[in-house]
């Protein structure tokens, strides 16, 4: 049960849907697979199914992710994402109770879709993503049996998933952009994995980090831009804003002036301290009796 955002690895691509394409599928209580897809569970959280489910739980998201999540590679490069963590004998969501899913109405939209699921697909010469769709279909689902017939817009209607696509499109779209950019010259360095997990994930701590001094000395916001950042998705939002004007220079939020001679200057600094420590750990490791003498 998962919920894909790039084309298929394998080479068996299944049969992609539109909107207006039919399924048949139906689950309620009663039909005899009732709950099964919760005890396979395999769910990716994007950034709004973490806010939603950190809210309904009385927790911060920090407190969300290491309760509720484990830690996973979401491509060759090391991107960071989280899945929801399952009991240790098998694999059965943490929130689930004998009588169903215990926070229902707060699912992430892996869990919204299924069957369905999403494929976000960016082909090289687009200026955008295209959005599809398939037919899930496991041997312990018997949905698939049931008479139900409706549009996969119907079914994305009733299964509420239209608020979490908005809000987890952006998301989507940074993850593509980077995808289809190709390899890059070496692995990206854990400080902007660390950038990404916090601007994606830990809504609370990126909040305490846009207090801090550094942060307001290098962006020009005003008093109501901070105020808004009291509320979990417009945090977001601007999480999304932040990451692609780091990650790929897109400017849409403006920078203190002089913020960003400084900031150089600092790196430069960085370098040129980082450059002489290694000089003398490299004199050091050539002529170890000289360094002993000078002791």
């Amino acid at each position: 049960m998962s919920q894909d955002t790039s084309p298929p690895q394998s080479p068996l691509v299944p049969a992609l849907l539109d909107l207006e394409d039919t399924i048949q599928f139906d689950c309620r209580p009663g039909i005899s697979c009732f709950n099964a897809c919760c005890k396979q569970a395999d769910i990716t959280l994007a950034p709004y199914d973490i806010i939603r489910l950190k809210q309904r739980l009385g927790m911060s998201s920090t407190e969300f992710l290491k309760k509720h999540t484990v830690p996973f590679e979401m491509d060759a490069s090391g991107m960071p994402g989280v899945k929801l963590r399952t009991t240790d004998e098998e694999p059965v969501c943490l929130l689930m109770t004998d009588e169903g899913c215990s926070v229902y109405t707060d699912r992430p939209s892996a869990c919204r879709y299924y069957p369905v699921g999403l494929m976000a697909m960016r082909p090289s010469d687009a200026p955008s993503e295209e959005h599809h769709y398939c037919l899930v279909e496991e041997s312990h689902c018997k949905g698939h049996q049931e008479p139900r017939k409706l549009t996969v817009a119907q079914y994305r209607e009733e299964q509420g998933v239209e608020e979490y696509d908005a809000l987890n499109r952006d998301w989507y779209q940074i993850i593509l952009k980077k995808r289809s950019a190709g390899p890059a010259v070496g692995k990206p360095s854990p400080t902007s994995f660390q950038f990404f997990f916090l601007c994606s994930y830990d809504v609370d701590r990126f909040r305490e980090f846009t207090r801090t001094e550094s942060f307001r000395n290098t962006y020009a916001l005003g008093d109501e831009d901070y105020a808004g950042f009291e509320d979990d998705v417009t945090l977001l939002q601007f999480g999304y804003r932040l990451m692609k004007q780091v990650l790929f220079g897109e400017d849409s939020i403006p920078l203190r002036e002089g913020a960003l001679e400084e900031r150089i200057e600092k790196r430069r600094e960085i370098i040129e301290a980082r450059r002489k420590m290694e000089a003398e750990l490299h004199r050091q490791k050539e002529d170890p009796y000289q360094n002993s003498c000078d002791g």
